[in-house]
């Protein structure tokens, strides 16, 4: 695994997404500015966010919480550039052009889930204290007591 987030190509990726999306909204009609414009930029913005925390949490499970979070984050922004077409605030290429980066952006996302997976967990962070040898070296029930420490 890459040492930095920001080593991700679909970190990058989405990274250069949200700038295109900033750059299309520009031009959405004033009345929208807290309304779509707004949900569409959070929701492209999101997307490498999630990438950057994910990566950055202790465990595995996390790591794909977080990928999981910046996949629903990237169907929530295509629901909102299909929209956008259909109001007629994007034409049809600029729509097609963000479409198909986001398609793009979730077959990446989707190999990246598959790849961690498959990994060995991530070591975990844990608040227990370690066992003692006194602990670890008790017979359990189940456990034959040796015969040197037994009375017989």
């Amino acid at each position: 695994m890459s040492d930095s987030y920001r080593d991700l190509i679909v970190w990058q990726k989405a990274m250069s997404l949200v700038v295109s999306i900033y750059r299309s909204t520009a031009e959405y009609p004033r009345e929208e500015r807290f309304g779509l414009t707004a949900q569409t930029r959070g929701s492209a913005v999101s997307i490498p966010s999630n990438i950057a925390e994910g990566h950055g949490r202790l465990g595995r499970r996390e790591w794909e919480q977080f990928l999981g979070y910046a996949r629903g984050s990237l169907l929530e922004l295509e629901t909102q550039v299909i929209l956008g077409k259909r109001l007629q605030f994007l034409d049809d290429a600029t729509a097609s052009g963000l479409l198909a980066r986001t398609a793009e952006i979730g077959s990446m996302l989707n190999g990246l889930l598959a790849s961690i997976a498959r990994r060995q967990p991530r070591k975990s962070f844990s608040l227990q204290r370690p066992k003692t040898r006194d602990e670890t070296s008790r017979p359990t029930e189940n456990q034959p007591i040796p015969k040197e420490s037994r009375d017989d």
